[in-house]
Protein backbone atom coordinates (compact mmCIF):
# COMPACT_ATOMS: atom_id res chain seq x y z
CA UNK A 1 0.00 0.00 0.00
CA UNK A 2 1.29 3.43 -0.89
CA UNK A 3 2.16 5.96 1.82
CA UNK A 4 -0.95 8.04 2.28
CA UNK A 5 0.84 10.87 4.05
CA UNK A 6 3.35 11.44 1.28
CA UNK A 7 0.57 12.39 -1.12
CA UNK A 8 -1.81 14.07 1.30
CA UNK A 9 -0.86 17.60 0.29
CA UNK A 10 -4.53 18.49 -0.02
CA UNK A 11 -4.94 18.39 3.76
CA UNK A 12 -4.95 21.70 5.65
CA UNK A 13 -1.97 22.56 7.87
CA UNK A 14 -1.91 20.68 11.14
CA UNK A 15 -4.35 17.95 10.02
CA UNK A 16 -2.90 14.45 9.77
CA UNK A 17 -4.58 11.26 8.66
CA UNK A 18 -4.83 8.39 11.16
CA UNK A 19 -2.38 5.54 10.81
CA UNK A 20 -3.03 2.24 9.05
CA UNK A 21 -3.34 0.58 12.43
CA UNK A 22 -6.08 3.01 13.36
CA UNK A 23 -7.99 2.06 10.23
CA UNK A 24 -7.49 -1.65 10.46
CA UNK A 25 -8.11 -1.98 14.17
CA UNK A 26 -11.78 -0.94 13.84
CA UNK A 27 -14.25 -2.76 16.00
CA UNK A 28 -12.85 -6.23 15.46
CA UNK A 29 -12.59 -8.02 18.76
CA UNK A 30 -14.61 -5.41 20.56
CA UNK A 31 -17.93 -6.26 22.19
CA UNK A 32 -20.95 -5.35 20.11
CA UNK A 33 -22.84 -4.67 23.33
CA UNK A 34 -20.09 -2.28 24.52
CA UNK A 35 -20.03 -0.29 21.29
CA UNK A 36 -23.81 -0.40 20.94
CA UNK A 37 -24.06 0.75 24.55
CA UNK A 38 -22.14 3.91 23.68
CA UNK A 39 -24.27 4.36 20.60
CA UNK A 40 -27.35 3.58 22.64
CA UNK A 41 -26.76 6.54 24.93
CA UNK A 42 -26.69 8.89 21.95
CA UNK A 43 -29.54 7.10 20.23
CA UNK A 44 -31.57 7.13 23.44
CA UNK A 45 -31.29 10.91 23.54
CA UNK A 46 -32.60 11.06 19.99
CA UNK A 47 -35.44 8.61 20.65
CA UNK A 48 -36.49 10.38 23.83
CA UNK A 49 -36.60 13.65 21.91
CA UNK A 50 -38.52 11.81 19.20
CA UNK A 51 -41.11 10.75 21.76
CA UNK A 52 -41.37 14.35 22.99
CA UNK A 53 -41.82 15.46 19.39
CA UNK A 54 -44.65 12.98 18.90
CA UNK A 55 -46.24 14.02 22.20
CA UNK A 56 -46.35 17.65 21.09
CA UNK A 57 -47.69 16.58 17.69
CA UNK A 58 -50.40 14.43 19.30
CA UNK A 59 -51.43 17.27 21.62
CA UNK A 60 -51.65 19.66 18.66
CA UNK A 61 -53.48 17.44 16.18
CA UNK A 62 -54.63 14.24 17.92
CA UNK A 63 -55.92 11.70 15.40
CA UNK A 64 -57.65 13.94 12.86
CA UNK A 65 -57.80 15.12 9.26
CA UNK A 66 -54.84 17.41 9.95
CA UNK A 67 -52.66 14.70 11.51
CA UNK A 68 -53.47 12.37 8.61
CA UNK A 69 -52.53 15.12 6.12
CA UNK A 70 -49.17 15.92 7.71
CA UNK A 71 -48.21 12.29 8.36
CA UNK A 72 -48.95 11.36 4.75
CA UNK A 73 -47.08 14.39 3.41
CA UNK A 74 -44.04 13.63 5.56
CA UNK A 75 -44.21 9.96 4.64
CA UNK A 76 -43.35 10.78 1.01
CA UNK A 77 -39.83 12.23 1.64
CA UNK A 78 -39.48 9.97 4.68
CA UNK A 79 -40.11 6.80 2.68
CA UNK A 80 -37.56 7.97 0.14
CA UNK A 81 -35.18 8.77 2.99
CA UNK A 82 -35.53 5.29 4.50
CA UNK A 83 -35.29 3.71 1.07
CA UNK A 84 -32.43 5.72 -0.46
CA UNK A 85 -30.64 7.87 2.12
CA UNK A 86 -30.62 5.74 5.27
CA UNK A 87 -31.42 2.51 3.44
CA UNK A 88 -29.83 1.80 0.08
CA UNK A 89 -27.31 4.62 0.24
CA UNK A 90 -26.04 3.68 3.69
CA UNK A 91 -26.00 -0.02 2.84
CA UNK A 92 -23.93 0.65 -0.30
CA UNK A 93 -21.77 3.52 0.95
CA UNK A 94 -20.63 2.21 4.35
CA UNK A 95 -19.02 -1.08 3.17
CA UNK A 96 -17.57 0.64 0.08
CA UNK A 97 -16.14 3.55 2.07
CA UNK A 98 -14.89 1.23 4.85
CA UNK A 99 -13.24 -1.07 2.31
CA UNK A 100 -11.57 1.87 0.55
CA UNK A 101 -10.44 3.26 3.90
CA UNK A 102 -8.95 -0.11 4.89
CA UNK A 103 -7.22 -0.94 1.60
CA UNK A 104 -6.31 2.46 0.12
CA UNK A 105 -6.29 4.89 3.03
CA UNK A 106 -7.96 8.14 3.99
CA UNK A 107 -7.15 10.20 0.90
CA UNK A 108 -8.83 7.73 -1.47
CA UNK A 109 -11.78 7.33 0.90
CA UNK A 110 -12.34 11.10 1.17
CA UNK A 111 -12.07 11.43 -2.61
CA UNK A 112 -14.82 8.81 -2.93
CA UNK A 113 -16.94 10.71 -0.39
CA UNK A 114 -16.62 13.92 -2.42
CA UNK A 115 -17.77 12.09 -5.54
CA UNK A 116 -20.75 10.65 -3.69
CA UNK A 117 -21.76 13.97 -2.11
CA UNK A 118 -21.44 15.83 -5.41
CA UNK A 119 -23.44 13.24 -7.33
CA UNK A 120 -26.17 13.11 -4.70
CA UNK A 121 -26.51 16.88 -4.61
CA UNK A 122 -27.05 16.98 -8.36
CA UNK A 123 -29.32 13.96 -8.81
CA UNK A 124 -31.46 14.26 -5.69
CA UNK A 125 -31.65 18.02 -6.13
CA UNK A 126 -33.16 17.54 -9.60
CA UNK A 127 -35.53 14.85 -8.27
CA UNK A 128 -36.71 17.09 -5.44
CA UNK A 129 -37.21 20.03 -7.79
CA UNK A 130 -39.35 17.96 -10.17
CA UNK A 131 -41.43 16.55 -7.31
CA UNK A 132 -42.00 20.03 -5.86
CA UNK A 133 -43.40 21.17 -9.20
CA UNK A 134 -45.76 18.17 -9.53
CA UNK A 135 -46.55 16.91 -5.98
CA UNK A 136 -50.26 16.14 -6.43
CA UNK A 137 -49.88 12.96 -8.53
CA UNK A 138 -47.50 11.61 -5.89
CA UNK A 139 -49.97 12.31 -3.09
CA UNK A 140 -52.87 10.81 -5.03
CA UNK A 141 -50.80 7.65 -5.58
CA UNK A 142 -49.89 7.12 -1.94
CA UNK A 143 -53.25 8.28 -0.52
CA UNK A 144 -56.01 7.61 -3.06
CA UNK A 145 -58.64 8.02 -0.35
CA UNK A 146 -57.84 11.73 0.24
CA UNK A 147 -60.14 14.37 -1.24
CA UNK A 148 -60.99 18.06 -0.86
CA UNK A 149 -59.29 20.01 1.95
CA UNK A 150 -57.39 16.94 3.13
CA UNK A 151 -55.85 16.39 -0.30
CA UNK A 152 -55.04 20.09 -0.81
CA UNK A 153 -53.32 20.42 2.58
CA UNK A 154 -51.34 17.20 2.04
CA UNK A 155 -50.10 18.45 -1.34
CA UNK A 156 -48.99 21.78 0.18
CA UNK A 157 -47.15 20.12 3.07
CA UNK A 158 -45.49 17.68 0.66
CA UNK A 159 -44.17 20.51 -1.50
CA UNK A 160 -42.70 22.23 1.58
CA UNK A 161 -40.99 19.12 2.97
CA UNK A 162 -39.53 17.54 -0.16
CA UNK A 163 -36.09 19.26 0.25
CA UNK A 164 -35.80 17.26 3.48
CA UNK A 165 -34.80 14.30 1.29
CA UNK A 166 -31.65 16.05 0.04
CA UNK A 167 -30.65 17.19 3.53
CA UNK A 168 -30.91 13.73 5.08
CA UNK A 169 -29.24 12.07 2.09
CA UNK A 170 -26.16 14.21 2.61
CA UNK A 171 -26.43 13.60 6.36
CA UNK A 172 -26.48 9.83 5.76
CA UNK A 173 -23.18 10.01 3.85
CA UNK A 174 -21.62 12.06 6.64
CA UNK A 175 -22.87 9.55 9.19
CA UNK A 176 -21.36 6.68 7.21
CA UNK A 177 -18.01 8.46 7.09
CA UNK A 178 -18.02 9.03 10.84
CA UNK A 179 -19.04 5.42 11.58
CA UNK A 180 -16.25 4.14 9.32
CA UNK A 181 -13.81 6.16 11.41
CA UNK A 182 -15.31 4.56 14.56
CA UNK A 183 -17.04 7.83 15.54
CA UNK A 184 -20.25 5.97 16.33
CA UNK A 185 -21.44 8.15 19.19
CA UNK A 186 -20.97 11.42 17.31
CA UNK A 187 -22.96 10.11 14.35
CA UNK A 188 -25.67 8.68 16.59
CA UNK A 189 -26.31 12.11 18.13
CA UNK A 190 -27.13 13.67 14.73
CA UNK A 191 -30.80 12.55 14.56
CA UNK A 192 -31.35 14.20 17.94
CA UNK A 193 -30.79 17.53 16.25
CA UNK A 194 -33.65 16.84 13.84
CA UNK A 195 -35.95 16.13 16.77
CA UNK A 196 -34.74 19.21 18.62
CA UNK A 197 -35.54 21.41 15.62
CA UNK A 198 -39.06 20.07 15.24
CA UNK A 199 -39.71 20.22 18.99
CA UNK A 200 -38.76 23.89 19.07
CA UNK A 201 -41.10 24.52 16.16
CA UNK A 202 -43.93 22.62 17.85
CA UNK A 203 -43.55 24.59 21.08
CA UNK A 204 -43.75 27.85 19.16
CA UNK A 205 -46.88 26.67 17.33
CA UNK A 206 -48.47 25.53 20.60
CA UNK A 207 -47.78 28.82 22.37
CA UNK A 208 -48.90 30.87 19.37
CA UNK A 209 -52.28 29.12 19.24
CA UNK A 210 -52.16 28.73 15.45
CA UNK A 211 -55.06 27.32 13.47
CA UNK A 212 -54.82 23.67 12.49
CA UNK A 213 -53.94 24.52 8.89
CA UNK A 214 -51.26 27.02 9.91
CA UNK A 215 -49.86 24.50 12.40
CA UNK A 216 -49.47 21.87 9.66
CA UNK A 217 -47.60 24.38 7.48
CA UNK A 218 -45.44 25.50 10.41
CA UNK A 219 -44.60 21.92 11.41
CA UNK A 220 -43.60 21.22 7.79
CA UNK A 221 -41.16 24.15 7.87
CA UNK A 222 -39.83 22.90 11.22
CA UNK A 223 -39.09 19.55 9.58
CA UNK A 224 -36.71 21.29 7.17
CA UNK A 225 -35.06 23.13 10.05
CA UNK A 226 -34.50 19.82 11.83
CA UNK A 227 -33.04 18.20 8.71
CA UNK A 228 -30.56 21.06 8.29
CA UNK A 229 -29.52 20.70 11.94
CA UNK A 230 -29.00 16.93 11.52
CA UNK A 231 -26.60 17.57 8.65
CA UNK A 232 -24.85 20.54 10.21
CA UNK A 233 -23.84 18.88 13.49
CA UNK A 234 -21.84 16.21 11.62
CA UNK A 235 -19.73 18.65 9.64
CA UNK A 236 -17.59 19.71 12.62
CA UNK A 237 -16.18 16.22 13.49
CA UNK A 238 -15.64 15.53 9.78
CA UNK A 239 -13.65 18.76 9.51
CA UNK A 240 -11.51 17.65 12.44
CA UNK A 241 -10.88 14.32 10.72
CA UNK A 242 -9.45 16.26 7.79
CA UNK A 243 -12.35 16.00 5.34
CA UNK A 244 -12.95 18.98 3.07
CA UNK A 245 -15.83 18.99 0.62
CA UNK A 246 -14.61 19.55 -2.94
CA UNK A 247 -17.33 19.25 -5.62
CA UNK A 248 -16.27 16.84 -8.35
CA UNK A 249 -18.27 14.97 -10.95
CA UNK A 250 -15.62 14.39 -13.62
CA UNK A 251 -14.81 10.84 -12.52
CA UNK A 252 -18.10 9.99 -10.83
CA UNK A 253 -18.99 7.18 -13.19
CA UNK A 254 -15.43 5.97 -13.85
CA UNK A 255 -14.33 5.67 -10.22
CA UNK A 256 -14.34 1.98 -9.14
CA UNK A 257 -15.83 2.84 -5.75
CA UNK A 258 -18.68 4.75 -7.36
CA UNK A 259 -19.35 1.91 -9.77
CA UNK A 260 -19.48 -0.59 -6.92
CA UNK A 261 -21.80 1.70 -4.95
CA UNK A 262 -24.09 2.21 -7.94
CA UNK A 263 -24.35 -1.55 -8.43
CA UNK A 264 -25.05 -2.19 -4.77
CA UNK A 265 -27.61 0.61 -4.55
CA UNK A 266 -29.57 -0.72 -7.48
CA UNK A 267 -30.14 -3.94 -5.56
CA UNK A 268 -30.28 -2.28 -2.15
CA UNK A 269 -33.21 -0.06 -3.13
CA UNK A 270 -35.28 -3.23 -3.33
CA UNK A 271 -33.29 -5.25 -0.80
CA UNK A 272 -33.98 -2.83 2.05
CA UNK A 273 -37.36 -1.71 0.78
CA UNK A 274 -39.58 -4.30 2.46
CA UNK A 275 -40.53 -2.23 5.50
CA UNK A 276 -40.88 0.99 3.50
CA UNK A 277 -42.95 -0.61 0.75
CA UNK A 278 -45.10 -2.29 3.37
CA UNK A 279 -45.71 1.11 4.97
CA UNK A 280 -46.53 2.49 1.52
CA UNK A 281 -49.09 -0.27 0.98
CA UNK A 282 -50.52 0.35 4.44
CA UNK A 283 -50.91 4.05 3.63
CA UNK A 284 -52.83 3.29 0.44
CA UNK A 285 -55.29 1.07 2.32
CA UNK A 286 -55.46 3.28 5.42
CA UNK A 287 -56.20 6.46 3.43
CA UNK A 288 -59.75 5.15 2.99
CA UNK A 289 -60.22 4.75 6.78
CA UNK A 290 -60.55 7.97 8.77
CA UNK A 291 -57.73 8.40 11.34
CA UNK A 292 -56.19 4.99 10.54
CA UNK A 293 -53.02 6.62 9.19
CA UNK A 294 -52.59 8.49 12.46
CA UNK A 295 -53.13 5.37 14.59
CA UNK A 296 -50.58 3.38 12.60
CA UNK A 297 -48.08 6.24 12.69
CA UNK A 298 -48.28 6.73 16.46
CA UNK A 299 -47.93 2.98 17.02
CA UNK A 300 -44.94 2.65 14.71
CA UNK A 301 -43.27 5.64 16.37
CA UNK A 302 -43.42 3.84 19.72
CA UNK A 303 -42.10 0.66 18.08
CA UNK A 304 -39.24 2.61 16.54
CA UNK A 305 -37.83 3.44 19.97
CA UNK A 306 -36.42 -0.08 20.51
CA UNK A 307 -35.63 -0.40 16.79
CA UNK A 308 -33.60 2.79 16.99
CA UNK A 309 -31.88 1.81 20.22
CA UNK A 310 -30.99 -1.75 19.28
CA UNK A 311 -31.60 -2.48 15.60
CA UNK A 312 -29.90 0.58 14.14
CA UNK A 313 -26.91 0.17 16.46
CA UNK A 314 -26.43 -3.51 15.62
CA UNK A 315 -26.98 -2.93 11.90
CA UNK A 316 -24.50 -0.05 11.76
CA UNK A 317 -21.79 -2.02 13.53
CA UNK A 318 -22.39 -5.04 11.29
CA UNK A 319 -22.09 -2.87 8.17
CA UNK A 320 -18.68 -1.59 9.24
CA UNK A 321 -17.35 -4.90 10.57
CA UNK A 322 -18.56 -6.93 7.61
CA UNK A 323 -17.22 -4.33 5.16
CA UNK A 324 -13.76 -4.57 6.70
CA UNK A 325 -13.91 -8.35 6.92
CA UNK A 326 -14.95 -8.67 3.28
CA UNK A 327 -12.17 -6.29 2.22
CA UNK A 328 -9.56 -8.73 3.59
CA UNK A 329 -11.54 -11.91 2.77
CA UNK A 330 -12.04 -12.79 6.45
CA UNK A 331 -15.15 -15.00 6.20
CA UNK A 332 -14.96 -16.09 9.83
CA UNK A 333 -14.97 -12.51 11.12
CA UNK A 334 -17.86 -11.60 8.82
CA UNK A 335 -20.03 -14.46 10.11
CA UNK A 336 -19.01 -13.66 13.69
CA UNK A 337 -20.10 -10.05 13.26
CA UNK A 338 -23.59 -11.19 12.24
CA UNK A 339 -23.86 -13.67 15.11
CA UNK A 340 -22.69 -11.10 17.65
CA UNK A 341 -25.26 -8.59 16.44
CA UNK A 342 -28.03 -11.19 16.53
CA UNK A 343 -27.14 -12.17 20.10
CA UNK A 344 -27.42 -8.54 21.07
CA UNK A 345 -30.76 -8.14 19.28
CA UNK A 346 -32.24 -11.34 20.72
CA UNK A 347 -31.36 -10.27 24.24
CA UNK A 348 -33.00 -6.85 23.93
CA UNK A 349 -35.72 -6.92 21.28
CA UNK A 350 -37.62 -10.06 22.31
CA UNK A 351 -38.41 -8.81 25.84
CA UNK A 352 -39.10 -5.35 24.42
CA UNK A 353 -41.61 -6.84 21.97
CA UNK A 354 -43.30 -8.84 24.72
CA UNK A 355 -43.59 -5.70 26.83
CA UNK A 356 -45.12 -3.70 23.97
CA UNK A 357 -47.69 -6.44 23.30
CA UNK A 358 -49.00 -6.69 26.88
CA UNK A 359 -48.39 -3.12 28.08
CA UNK A 360 -49.21 -1.17 24.93
CA UNK A 361 -52.28 0.56 26.38
CA UNK A 362 -50.63 2.08 29.49
CA UNK A 363 -47.55 3.03 27.45
CA UNK A 364 -49.57 4.80 24.75
CA UNK A 365 -51.75 6.47 27.37
CA UNK A 366 -48.69 7.80 29.17
CA UNK A 367 -47.01 9.05 26.01
CA UNK A 368 -49.87 10.57 24.04
CA UNK A 369 -53.20 10.84 25.89
CA UNK A 370 -53.46 14.59 26.36
CA UNK A 371 -54.75 17.54 24.41
CA UNK A 372 -56.67 16.31 21.37
CA UNK A 373 -55.53 12.68 21.80
CA UNK A 374 -58.29 10.88 23.74
CA UNK A 375 -58.96 7.43 25.29
CA UNK A 376 -60.44 6.11 22.03
CA UNK A 377 -57.22 7.03 20.23
CA UNK A 378 -55.23 5.26 22.95
CA UNK A 379 -57.12 2.00 22.49
CA UNK A 380 -56.76 2.03 18.70
CA UNK A 381 -53.05 2.93 18.79
CA UNK A 382 -52.30 0.27 21.43
CA UNK A 383 -53.99 -2.38 19.28
CA UNK A 384 -51.79 -1.47 16.32
CA UNK A 385 -48.70 -1.36 18.54
CA UNK A 386 -49.26 -4.89 19.84
CA UNK A 387 -49.48 -6.24 16.29
CA UNK A 388 -46.44 -4.26 15.14
CA UNK A 389 -44.52 -5.60 18.16
CA UNK A 390 -44.73 -9.16 16.83
CA UNK A 391 -42.20 -8.24 14.15
CA UNK A 392 -39.74 -6.26 16.30
CA UNK A 393 -36.88 -8.77 16.18
CA UNK A 394 -37.39 -9.21 12.43
CA UNK A 395 -37.44 -5.43 11.78
CA UNK A 396 -34.18 -5.06 13.68
CA UNK A 397 -32.43 -8.07 12.15
CA UNK A 398 -33.11 -7.32 8.47
CA UNK A 399 -30.55 -4.51 8.39
CA UNK A 400 -27.93 -6.81 9.94
CA UNK A 401 -28.40 -9.52 7.32
CA UNK A 402 -28.73 -7.09 4.42
CA UNK A 403 -25.52 -5.27 5.38
CA UNK A 404 -23.64 -8.58 5.47
CA UNK A 405 -24.88 -9.61 2.03
CA UNK A 406 -23.93 -6.24 0.54
CA UNK A 407 -20.43 -6.62 1.97
CA UNK A 408 -20.27 -10.04 0.30
CA UNK A 409 -21.32 -8.39 -3.01
CA UNK A 410 -24.50 -10.50 -3.07
CA UNK A 411 -27.19 -7.81 -3.08
CA UNK A 412 -29.55 -9.95 -5.17
CA UNK A 413 -30.32 -12.08 -2.11
CA UNK A 414 -32.00 -9.25 -0.13
CA UNK A 415 -33.82 -8.32 -3.35
CA UNK A 416 -35.45 -11.74 -3.65
CA UNK A 417 -36.31 -11.84 0.05
CA UNK A 418 -37.87 -8.38 -0.12
CA UNK A 419 -40.07 -9.37 -3.03
CA UNK A 420 -41.37 -12.29 -0.97
CA UNK A 421 -41.96 -10.05 2.06
CA UNK A 422 -43.84 -7.39 0.11
CA UNK A 423 -45.94 -10.06 -1.61
CA UNK A 424 -46.89 -11.59 1.75
CA UNK A 425 -47.87 -8.20 3.18
CA UNK A 426 -49.93 -7.13 0.15
CA UNK A 427 -51.73 -10.48 0.05
CA UNK A 428 -52.55 -10.38 3.77
CA UNK A 429 -53.70 -6.74 3.64
CA UNK A 430 -55.93 -7.45 0.65
CA UNK A 431 -57.57 -10.40 2.40
CA UNK A 432 -58.05 -8.87 5.86
CA UNK A 433 -58.46 -5.09 5.52
CA UNK A 434 -62.22 -5.27 5.02
CA UNK A 435 -62.63 -7.18 8.30
CA UNK A 436 -59.66 -6.15 10.47
CA UNK A 437 -59.16 -2.59 9.19
CA UNK A 438 -55.92 -0.90 10.23
CA UNK A 439 -55.19 -3.77 12.64
CA UNK A 440 -54.80 -6.07 9.66
CA UNK A 441 -52.34 -3.60 8.12
CA UNK A 442 -50.17 -3.61 11.26
CA UNK A 443 -50.20 -7.41 11.43
CA UNK A 444 -49.45 -7.69 7.72
CA UNK A 445 -46.43 -5.41 8.08
CA UNK A 446 -45.09 -7.62 10.87
CA UNK A 447 -45.67 -10.77 8.85
CA UNK A 448 -43.83 -9.23 5.91
CA UNK A 449 -40.86 -8.42 8.15
CA UNK A 450 -40.85 -11.98 9.54
CA UNK A 451 -40.84 -13.45 6.02
CA UNK A 452 -38.01 -11.13 4.97
CA UNK A 453 -35.88 -11.87 8.04
CA UNK A 454 -36.54 -15.62 7.94
CA UNK A 455 -35.46 -15.96 4.33
CA UNK A 456 -32.34 -13.84 4.85
CA UNK A 457 -31.36 -15.87 7.91
CA UNK A 458 -31.89 -19.19 6.11
CA UNK A 459 -29.78 -18.19 3.09
CA UNK A 460 -27.01 -16.74 5.26
CA UNK A 461 -26.92 -19.94 7.31
CA UNK A 462 -26.62 -22.13 4.21
CA UNK A 463 -23.83 -20.00 2.74
CA UNK A 464 -21.90 -18.91 5.83
CA UNK A 465 -23.08 -20.86 8.86
CA UNK A 466 -25.24 -19.02 11.37
CA UNK A 467 -27.41 -21.17 13.61
CA UNK A 468 -24.89 -22.55 16.03
CA UNK A 469 -26.18 -24.30 19.13
CA UNK A 470 -25.34 -21.41 21.45
CA UNK A 471 -27.31 -18.93 19.33
CA UNK A 472 -30.39 -21.19 19.19
CA UNK A 473 -30.18 -21.84 22.92
CA UNK A 474 -30.04 -18.12 23.58
CA UNK A 475 -33.11 -17.58 21.36
CA UNK A 476 -35.08 -20.25 23.23
CA UNK A 477 -34.08 -19.09 26.70
CA UNK A 478 -34.74 -15.42 26.04
CA UNK A 479 -38.13 -16.25 24.51
CA UNK A 480 -39.05 -18.28 27.59
CA UNK A 481 -37.87 -15.56 29.97
CA UNK A 482 -39.81 -12.96 27.98
CA UNK A 483 -42.98 -15.05 28.10
CA UNK A 484 -42.72 -15.31 31.89
CA UNK A 485 -42.10 -11.57 32.11
CA UNK A 486 -45.07 -10.76 29.84
CA UNK A 487 -47.49 -12.93 31.82
CA UNK A 488 -46.41 -11.41 35.11
CA UNK A 489 -46.47 -7.85 33.74
CA UNK A 490 -50.02 -8.33 32.42
CA UNK A 491 -51.25 -9.48 35.83
CA UNK A 492 -49.45 -6.67 37.64
CA UNK A 493 -50.82 -4.10 35.18
CA UNK A 494 -54.40 -5.28 35.75
CA UNK A 495 -53.94 -5.13 39.54
CA UNK A 496 -52.43 -1.65 39.48
CA UNK A 497 -55.20 -0.23 37.29
CA UNK A 498 -57.93 -1.81 39.41
CA UNK A 499 -56.53 -0.31 42.61
CA UNK A 500 -55.40 3.04 41.19
CA UNK A 501 -57.84 4.18 38.49
CA UNK A 502 -56.18 6.46 35.97
CA UNK A 503 -57.34 10.03 36.59
CA UNK A 504 -54.10 12.05 36.65
CA UNK A 505 -50.54 12.12 35.36
CA UNK A 506 -49.34 10.47 38.58
CA UNK A 507 -51.68 7.49 38.24
CA UNK A 508 -50.96 7.28 34.50
CA UNK A 509 -47.25 7.08 35.27
CA UNK A 510 -47.93 4.51 37.98
CA UNK A 511 -50.02 2.34 35.64
CA UNK A 512 -47.18 2.21 33.11
CA UNK A 513 -44.10 2.41 35.32
CA UNK A 514 -44.88 -0.27 37.91
CA UNK A 515 -45.52 -3.13 35.43
CA UNK A 516 -42.49 -2.12 33.33
CA UNK A 517 -40.16 -2.00 36.35
CA UNK A 518 -41.49 -5.28 37.75
CA UNK A 519 -41.34 -6.91 34.32
CA UNK A 520 -37.69 -5.92 33.88
CA UNK A 521 -36.81 -7.37 37.27
CA UNK A 522 -38.66 -10.60 36.50
CA UNK A 523 -36.93 -10.89 33.13
CA UNK A 524 -33.48 -10.45 34.66
CA UNK A 525 -34.29 -13.03 37.34
CA UNK A 526 -35.56 -15.49 34.73
CA UNK A 527 -32.41 -14.99 32.67
CA UNK A 528 -30.26 -15.79 35.68
CA UNK A 529 -32.26 -18.91 36.46
CA UNK A 530 -31.91 -20.05 32.85
CA UNK A 531 -28.16 -19.41 32.90
CA UNK A 532 -28.07 -16.92 30.04
CA UNK A 533 -24.38 -16.08 29.64
CA UNK A 534 -25.08 -12.79 27.84
CA UNK A 535 -26.84 -11.36 30.92
CA UNK A 536 -23.82 -9.20 31.90
CA UNK A 537 -24.30 -7.33 28.61
CA UNK A 538 -27.86 -6.52 29.69
CA UNK A 539 -26.72 -5.33 33.10
CA UNK A 540 -23.97 -3.20 31.55
CA UNK A 541 -26.37 -1.62 29.07
CA UNK A 542 -28.95 -0.98 31.80
CA UNK A 543 -26.33 0.85 33.91
CA UNK A 544 -25.28 2.91 30.88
Amino acid sequence: MRDRRSSATWLPPGVELPSDNDYNRGVKGQSVARIAGRMGIATLASRVLGVVREQIFAALFGASVFSDAFITAFRIPNLLRDLFAEGALSAAFVPTFSGTLTKEGGQAAFRLANLVLSTLTLLIGLLVLAAMIFPQPIVETIAPGFHGQKLELTVLATRIMLPFLLLVSLAAVCMGMLNSHDRYTTAAFAPAMFNAGTIATGIVLRLAGCSDRAAVIGWSIGTLIGGAAQLGIQLVPLWRLGFRFRPRLDLAFRDPGMRRMAGLMGFAVIGLAATQVNLFVSTIFASTDERAISYLNYAFRVLYLPIGLFGVAAGTITAVRSGRAAAVNDAEELAASVRDSLRFLILFTIPAAAGLVVLGRPIVRLLFERGRFGPEDTEATAAALALYGIGLLAYSSVKVFASAFYSLSKPYIPVICSFAAVGANVLFASLTFSTLGFRGLALGTSLGALVNCGLLAAVFHVQNGLFRRDLLMLLGKVTLASAVMAAAAAVISAQVESRFPVHSLATTLLAAGVPIACGLGIFVAACRLLGIAELPSLSSFRRR
